[in-house]
Order: structure tokens, then C-alpha cells, then sequence
């Protein structure tokens, strides 16, 4: 992966010029776990999050679909929503970094001792 210019006009020989290398990094990274966790198909079907085809549309289409099908079987439905833009930053990161590495088999080395691909 090449650095890429923030903007065509930008003089590409100053480094402020160019995307911050964390975003890069971010690409890298959510392109490994996108492969590794649908190879070992470590998601649930309705995740749509790192799922290619997969977008907040086709996450409302199901949610909708659910709905028109439980009220045409005369079920009584309803639809909590949650912001979660900013729970991020209430993530308890020793929980994520333990489930990362127990359900997906994500750890911090950059080689697999397993032979498997890791993250």
C-alpha cells in the first residue's frame, strides 16, 4: 500500500502532503481481519460491518423485512435503536484484546506460530 496524496494539488514532496500513516495502517488491517474472519467465518449472518456486499443498507433491508414479516403474521413488533457512535470510548480494552484473541484467534504477533493467518 502506497501513501496517498490528502489532495491531487498537494506538492508530493512534503510529507504533510499525505494521509496520516494510521490510516493506512487502518486500511491494512480492517483488509486482514475482513479476509480472516470471513475464511473462518467468524461472524454472525447479520453482520454487516467488514462483510463485503454488507452495508448499513442491507442491514436496514433486513431489519425491515423482519418487521413487514412479523406484522403480517399479526405478531406485535418492536424496534429499539441505540447510538453507539460513541461507545468506543467506554471499550474495556482488555475484554476486546481477549476476545479478539479467543474467538477470532487474533493476537498481537505479526507471525503465526499456528501456521494460520493471523492479524
Amino acid at each position: 500500500m502506497l501513501p496517498l496524496l490528502k489532495k491531487p494539488t498537494l506538492d508530493p514532496d512534503e510529507a504533510c502532503s499525505y494521509r496520516p500513516i494510521s490510516k493506512l495502517i487502518e486500511r491494512v488491517v480492517i483488509s486482514r481481519f475482513a479476509e480472516h474472519s470471513s475464511t473462518y467465518n467468524l461472524l454472525p449472518l447479520q453482520q454487516s460491518a467488514y462483510r463485503t456486499f454488507h452495508s448499513t443498507e442491507t442491514a436496514l433491508l433486513s431489519i425491515h423485512n423482519d418487521l413487514v414479516r412479523s406484522i403480517d403474521n399479526g405478531k406485535v413488533s418492536l424496534l429499539v435503536l441505540l447510538d453507539l457512535s460513541a461507545a468506543f470510548e467506554t471499550v474495556d480494552h482488555q475484554l476486546l484484546l481477549s476476545v479478539l484473541a479467543n474467538r477470532f484467534s487474533i493476537d498481537s504477533s505479526p507471525w503465526p506460530s499456528d501456521g494460520f493467518s493471523h492479524i
